[in-house]
């Protein structure tokens, strides 16, 4: 017997116009010359040295140059700093969260995100907002339809200020034409007519201005063809309030970067990885798919060991993690960031930082290297 679902149709949802913002891009962008308001420690300065040394010898030699971040970089307004990173060749790969993507967006549709989730939640109000649920949740939807990953859609609907309506006649012809022999690309272009007529979407296209997209990270990866991978867990993220949001595509869509992703991963021996303030999406995504990339190398005679790795957080930790894992009855035991990247091989080191000083720093590092 089936369980009682919740029926978002009914939800009042307002305009973005109505929500009272914290973060204000223009105002509160961090640019790549900024002054870094703590210096790194001793120990964390040493480590950018040798961070430095290895992206510049990983650029030299083609190998991956990942960059994994947790939202509160992009709501910390480090936006020009991850285009920089991108623009100089410093990164050949970014990945966040759900909500990394969002802020990022929202930022560049109006310029300002970071609603009070305190009080909206108790006018019943927090994520229920009228553009954000309905041109991400589309946008993520239509880039399935289209083959594109999570970030590249958005990327796509930002750069292009908008996106192709398909008109419902087209869709069913789609699926017809590939039901028997592309039924994944079916799939995707039923999720793609079951929004259109359930919205009553118009053919043409839906033309979505973004005035501030200087800003947008997803949109400067779609242009400088870097991939940049949102891994979203269904739920975790505002656009599930909408009743635009259709699992169906976000997973269709989150599958293809996580296989982009580790697809770099395949290609780390040599290069690096950084991990700046994602306690929990990165080294998760990170094990399974340098699981995976160890077992195709090993069926070629190889294995992936010169990584170089390097994980930033506010969270003090008193061990010496290049002595292997702290015992059980130790608190640094239960940073669990710490602990899953130490088990990944190669080296990996833990910078106490915050990530706008981690970054700054890694710019200036990087340029007097040049």
């Amino acid at each position: 017997m089936p369980y009682l679902q919740f029926d978002r149709d009914k939800l009042f949802v307002k305009s973005l116009s109505q929500r009272k913002d914290k973060v204000f891009i223009e105002r509160d962008h961090v640019p790549v010359n900024a002054s870094v308001a703590k210096p790194l420690s001793g120990l964390g300065q040493k480590t950018m040295n040798e961070l430095a040394d290895r992206l510049i010898l990983a650029k030299k030699t083609n190998k991956s140059r990942m960059l994994t971040f947790g939202a509160h970089a992009i709501k910390n307004g480090l936006a020009p700093v991850f285009i920089h990173l991108m623009k100089e060749g410093w990164v050949t790969h970014l990945a966040t969260n759900g909500a990394g993507i969002i802020h990022d967006w929202e930022f560049a549709f109006q310029g300002h995100s970071s609603e009070d989730v305190r009080a909206n939640v108790d006018r019943g109000e927090f994520g229920i907002w009228q553009e954000t649920g309905t041109y991400l949740n589309f946008a993520i939807v239509a880039g399935a339809w289209k083959g594109l990953g999570y970030g590249e859609s958005v990327g796509a609907f930002v750069g292009n200020d908008g996106v192709e309506v398909p008109s419902q006649e087209e869709l069913v012809e789609e699926i017809r034409e590939q039901a028997a022999q592309n039924p994944a690309q079916a799939a995707a272009a039923a999720d793609m007519l079951d929004r259109v007529r359930h919205f009553d979407l118009k053919p043409g296209f839906l033309s979505v201005p973004h005035p501030y997209k200087k800003f947008g990270v997803q949109a400067a990866a779609y242009r400088l063809g870097v991939p940049f991978t949102s891994h979203p867990m269904i739920g975790h993220d505002i656009i599930y309030t909408h009743p635009m949001n259709y699992g169906a595509a976000i997973g269709r869509a989150a599958q293809r970067d996580f296989l982009v992703f580790a697809q770099q991963v395949m290609n780390l021996d040599g290069g690096v990885y950084m991990s700046v303030g994602s306690a929990v999406m990165s080294p998760m995504i990170f094990e399974k798919s340098l699981s995976m990339s160890q077992n195709l190398h090993i069926q070629e005679g190889k294995h992936i060991d010169n990584h170089y790795m390097v994980i930033v957080d506010l969270q003090e930790s008193h061990w010496d993690w290049s002595q292997g894992e702290p015992p059980m009855d130790n608190p640094d035991y239960y940073l669990r960031y710490n602990k899953s990247f130490n088990r990944m091989g190669g080296q990996m080191r833990y910078v106490t930082a915050d990530n706008r000083d981690f970054l700054l720093t890694l710019v200036k590092t990087l340029e007097e290297r040049k």
